[in-house]
């Protein structure tokens, strides 16, 4: 059977903008992973009059609703309560949950409060979803030809019950396996990715292929509704297959996480060490990298040369360099990563300059000018970048290229 999912979050700050509301997100991810379909996602207040109004439209176009938010303890907390009463379903006291509430605060070396008890109605009949993160348990239940699930509205909640509860219970429903592969690209935009693939896109149907766009790179999703997931490995090589024909180098790696976790892996397979010398970028990609567990046995270190002088006076960076064609520029870059390879004593570097704004440099360069240098022994090559006029992004778009640059100088 084929299911159709609402989601309804329930929270006056998510309707005023206060928060954002990664918690649609988590769970649409979810029941996507599961070959359900959400069709609506509906944020309401906490009104309870709204509430209901929401889960009787929600009714008759779902047949799993998914509520997030609202099972705290608190005079505002009403998502148990208006959903009982417009499932005309009685709220049951349950000793046990109770007993777990209790439990957590004396671990926490809190005093609880009476109105916290009253996390442990739930309605009557429904299957409790345990929390592990928190007090307020979630629960699901089937009534008027639909599957209804609450979940708690703080991130770290909903993700552990989610993946923990939820998730094998709508398995259960929805009859399939999914299983998927992520291809990830760089240096092609989504639209010309889409342009290439489009037909062959449209032509799937199991498995399938779909394209998402992130900050500077392009995630393309294979997935297979299979017995097994050698079975789904088998349908989608073929896909993949396809897509490399389509792309080429410009993709980084299947399940890759980052184009850093790429590079590490490349390093680390040729024995080879890094570092890095980074002004624009103010020491993004020595963080990227030294996020990866393992890191030291290829990075040796960076230095964050915001200054003139620090370019000069550390990393050696000749003065005449520096005076003619000032510290955003190709020479300036390829000085910078052959000094911090010299400085560092590794086998590769890369470097960084460029104006990340909010103005141009005195040189006239405009924002999001970026040169990235790459230095081995053999060799220093560079890249011009114009990567638009969003400071963050600019440092983001560097830190993209200087790891691509490094991961294509290695696959040679």
């Amino acid at each position: 059977m084929e299911h159709k999912a609402e989601i309804i979050s329930v929270g006056t700050e998510l309707l005023l903008g206060n928060i954002v509301n990664t918690d649609a997100a988590d769970v649409a991810a979810a029941l996507s992973e599961l070959g359900i379909n959400t069709y609506y996602h509906t944020v309401v207040g906490d009104n309870p009059e709204r509430l209901k109004a929401a889960v009787e439209i929600a009714k008759s176009r779902a047949d799993i609703i998914i509520t997030t938010g609202g099972l705290g303890p608190t005079y505002d907390d009403l998502t148990k309560q208006t959903l009982a009463e417009a499932f005309g379903k009685k709220l049951i006291f349950h000793p046990d949950e109770a007993d777990k509430i209790r439990g957590y605060f004396e671990k926490m070396g809190r005093s609880m409060t009476d109105n916290n008890l009253q996390q442990a109605e739930l309605p009557e009949g429904c299957t409790i979803l345990d929390n592990s993160c928190g007090t307020a348990p979630g629960c699901a239940f089937e009534a008027e030809g639909c599957h209804v699930l609450m979940l708690p509205g703080p991130p770290r909640e909903l993700r552990a019950m989610l993946r923990g509860a939820a998730m094998p219970y709508l398995q259960k429903l929805s009859g399939q396996q999914l299983y998927s592969k992520n291809i990830r690209i760089f240096g092609m935009g989504e639209s010309a990715v889409e342009d290439k693939l489009r037909d062959y896109m449209n032509s799937l149907t199991n498995p399938t292929l779909a394209p998402y766009a992130l900050t500077g790179e392009v995630r393309l999703r294979v997935t297979a509704k299979a017995e097994s997931e050698a079975e789904a490995d088998e349908m989608m090589a073929p896909v993949i297959e396809k897509v490399y024909e389509a792309v080429g180098d410009y993709i980084y790696g299947v399940d890759v996480d980052s184009l850093e976790s790429a590079v590490f892996a490349l390093l680390k397979e040729r024995g080879l060490t890094m570092a890095c010398a980074e002004s624009c970028t103010g020491g993004l990609i020595a963080k990227r990298i030294t996020d990866l567990p393992g890191s030291s046995a290829v990075f040796r270190g960076g230095v964050v040369s915001y200054a003139t002088e620090v370019k000069a006076d550390v990393l050696g960076v000749p003065k005449d360099i520096l005076d003619e064609h000032g510290a955003v520029s190709e020479p300036t870059a390829r000085a910078m990563a052959e000094g911090a390879r010299k400085l560092m004593k590794t086998d590769i570097a890369v470097s960084t300059t460029g104006v990340a704004g909010p103005d141009k440099d005195e040189r006239g360069n405009e924002v999001g000018t970026v040169y990235i240098a790459v230095a081995t022994e053999g060799e220093t090559v560079c890249r011009k970048l114009h990567c638009g006029n969003d400071r963050e992004r600019v440092r983001t778009v560097a830190a993209h290229n200087a790891f691509d640059m490094i991961r294509r100088l290695l696959s040679k």
